[in-house]
């Protein structure tokens, strides 16, 4: 049994892997774990992978990656694969659609290759492609179903056509990594696009003549927005914009790669070398960010310390994202999978993955 002593105090009773009941007031027995808080479990739309796996490599198996995130507090993710060949991308998603068809994963997101050169980030130059909807088409025939995202680049030509038959065929197309004006990118949402890649991170931005992708995901409300909060890829002062201009329509995401829960090293992403020194991915030669080494239960620890309401921070990395994704999440209800994640003095304290307890 799990007590919460915040502001509306309630108990949980787990069994078997399940919530079996919940109550409010004082628990009916003395609580084996007590908790500040409790938030729903979170979902990542957008994670290249953990523990030296990356979710685009052929042939490698993802089950440490998404086991890491299950111990951090994150039991639902999309399966991001960054700008490859094209016959190694629809290799790939082969190789993972299974593991969305069991539920292993949400869904596969594909980060390219249909973006900007100039904004292209860790993702390889040479092979860059401009999106034709047949193309695209085929490519998400290849998963069955199970390609759910794809990032793409909306001034790229053909890129409205693609956007439009991506819609019709229910895939989520999110505008980023592309340097279009706000007048494009609008366009882009008229086609259909309903999402945003990370926020102000390889994108055009709010220049007060030229204003970019970023003004228009702060400011059009068919979008939702992902943020990349683990301090580093987007300042404080930049996070509080997004909140109070886009704070019922931001999902927090974690870009996280190979490299987390590795520590320092080399690595590739996107078909680019990357250094991780203290905790930071950037690429060699150049020093871009090149995703991250955190997960989402780093961005929620930081935004907590700083003391952004809980409840958005549940909406942020639970209700939004499973919207953006049609998806049925645990949300703390009875009969979910007991799958929560426990807050205590201001930082995650405890992760719940099917009643067995990780703590920090």
């Amino acid at each position: 049994m799990a007590d919460t002593n915040a502001s509306a105090p309630g108990w949980l009773r787990t069994e078997g892997g399940l919530i079996v009941e919940r109550g409010a007031g004082t628990a009916p027995v003395p609580p084996d774990q007590r908790f500040d808080m409790l938030l729903p479990p979170f979902v990542d739309v957008h994670t290249h992978g953990a523990r030296g796996i990356d979710f685009g490599m052929l042939g490698s198996d993802p089950g440490p990656a998404i086991a890491f995130h299950h111990e951090n507090g994150t039991t639902q993710l999309n399966a991001t694969i960054a700008t490859a060949a094209l016959a190694e991308v629809k290799k790939r998603i082969t190789e993972l659609a299974p593991l969305v068809w069991s539920g292993e994963l949400a869904g596969i997101h594909l980060e390219g290759p249909w973006i900007s050169p100039e904004k292209r980030g860790a993702h390889e130059s040479s092979l860059l492609r401009v999106p034709a909807a047949a193309e695209l088409l085929d490519v998400v025939e290849a998963g069955g179903g199970t390609v759910r995202l794809i990032t793409l680049a909306p001034e790229l030509p053909g890129a409205m056509s693609a956007i439009s038959a991506l819609v019709a065929h229910g895939v989520v197309v999110a505008i980023g990594h592309s340097n279009a004006s706000a007048e494009i990118a609008r366009e882009a949402v008229d086609a259909g696009a309903s999402d945003v890649t990370h926020l102000f991170n390889a994108m055009s931005g709010l220049h007060h003549r030229t204003p970019g992708v970023a003004s228009v995901a702060l400011l059009d409300g068919r979008l939702s927005v992902e943020l990349i909060a683990d301090g580093q890829h987007v300042c404080d002062d930049a996070v509080d914009l997004a909140i109070r201009l886009a704070g019922d329509r931001l999902l927090l995401v974690s870009d996280s790669m190979a490299a987390s829960g590795l520590g320092d090293g080399h690595f590739q992403i996107a078909g680019s070398p990357v250094e991780v020194r203290r905790g930071i991915a950037r690429i060699v030669g150049t020093g871009a960010l090149a995703g991250s080494t955190s997960v989402l239960r780093d961005g929620v620890d930081h935004l907590l310390t700083r003391g952004i309401d809980p409840r958005s921070i549940a909406l942020w990395t639970n209700g939004n994202p499973a919207r953006l994704l049609n998806l049925q999440v645990p949300a703390l209800r009875r009969n979910d999978p007991a799958d929560f994640v426990g807050v205590t003095a201001g930082r995650i304290s405890c992760v719940s993955h099917r009643g067995e307890l990780s703590f920090f």
